[in-house]
């Protein structure tokens, strides 16, 4: 996201005013910041046609002059003193004034037009280069209300069953039952439940009943607990939570439910902002599908960095996670009185030093697939 002070700096950058070590680091963020190039273009076209405009209102003084002065030709034209030799002399004058007058009116038009259509492009383009994953969700959700109300009636019925209207990922931030996923996932749900396979057998399945404690959807993110009297509490957890951004290229992986077993990807962090310059986000390169919605991104030294919420449609592989500093903040902001219990975040690291397989085997009972219904 483009800054108040980013507008100064390219204002000065198109005037020529910046130093040269300030030119050379402006520069240099504009290979590396998409969206700031995009401002600094669309903001050059805009000059240039204030530039235009200003020319056409001096050209229009001009022509105002020699409106009065031809008002004044034409009193003239009713006295004997005036006569062809004048009127000959006069367009000889302004001719050359006028005829570059009109030109630069039909350029001005047409440059207008030019660039009204440019910018409406570009909001087409930015309306489509990003979808979150609650778009995908929102058309699953159709599909499920389709099927519901259409059931196939060679089928026998289920009346106990209630249809899932999608699934996303969440994962545990405080041992007695706490977790965090996207606000999208939960937005409108009558009832959630949240699903694992346990390690030692892979069809036995883990299911609890969860509740929405607080959400922020500005932030896109969403506390749940757990409320289902079978839960046992965890002892602890194996991860902290990072409250600093992380560098540039950094290996990352997350684990989440795109569909019913569990799926890992890996990648790294392509950029610390999200879509247009979203400054609460990371750019990573891990594909994703709707089911990732709400997992958890990790680093190296198994600190949990973000939360998975949208990626870019106009580029591959580009995928957006809130930051962990966002949902540390929001954790600290809840109510004390919206909280059975007082939610604590783990405070000590186990993942330090083991290798990505046994990073893993020590959180995959930690990540639930998000069951909502109607």
């Amino acid at each position: 996201m483009v800054q108040r002070e980013d507008y100064q700096q390219i204002e000065d950058y198109l005037k020529g005013t910046l130093d040269e070590e300030s030119r050379a680091q402006f520069e240099l963020r504009l290979q590396h910041e998409p969206r700031l190039a995009q401002e600094l273009k669309e903001q050059r076209i805009l000059q240039k046609s204030f530039d235009r405009y200003g020319f056409r209102n001096e050209l229009k003084a001009q022509l105002e002059d020699i409106h009065h002065e031809m008002e004044s030709e034409n009193e003239r034209i009713k006295r004997p003193v005036f006569n062809r030799y004048g009127m000959r002399v006069f367009w000889k004058k302004h001719l050359p004034t006028m005829a570059v007058a009109a030109s630069v009116a039909l350029i001005t038009v047409f440059s207008s037009v030019l660039v009204l259509d440019y910018v409406r492009s570009l909001e087409t383009k930015q309306a489509t280069y990003y979808r979150a994953l609650k778009r995908e969700v929102d058309n699953i959700k159709q599909k499920q209300k389709s099927i519901a109300n259409n059931p196939n009636p060679a089928l026998p019925p289920a009346p106990e069953v209630r249809p899932v209207r999608y699934s996303a990922t969440g994962f545990i931030v405080s041992p007695i039952g706490y977790l965090v996923t996207d606000y999208h996932v939960i937005e409108g749900a009558d009832s959630l439940f949240i699903e694992s396979r346990t390690e030692s057998r892979a069809d036995k399945v883990q299911r609890y009943k969860v509740k929405e404690v607080y959400s922020d959807p500005a932030s896109d993110l969403a506390i749940l607990k757990i409320v289902d009297t079978t839960f046992i509490p965890f002892s602890s957890l194996p991860y902290t939570f990072k409250a600093r951004e992380s560098d540039l290229g950094e290996p990352v992986y997350t684990l989440a439910f795109p569909r019913e077993d569990m799926v890992y990807g890996e990648g790294s962090i392509s950029s610390r902002t999200g879509y247009e310059g979203d400054t609460t986000a990371y750019q990573i390169s891990i594909p994703v599908n709707p089911g990732n919605s709400g997992g958890p991104l990790l680093d190296d030294r198994g600190h949990l960095i973000g939360i998975i919420k949208g990626k870019s449609l106009a580029e591959d592989g580009a995928t957006f996670a809130v930051k962990s500093k966002h949902l540390i903040k929001l954790i600290r902001s809840i109510p004390k009185d919206s909280l059975s219990e007082p939610l604590l975040l783990p405070m000590s690291n186990r993942m330090k030093g083991l290798k990505r397989p046994e990073q893993i085997k020590q959180i995959q009972n930690l990540v639930f697939n998000v069951k909502v219904y109607h």
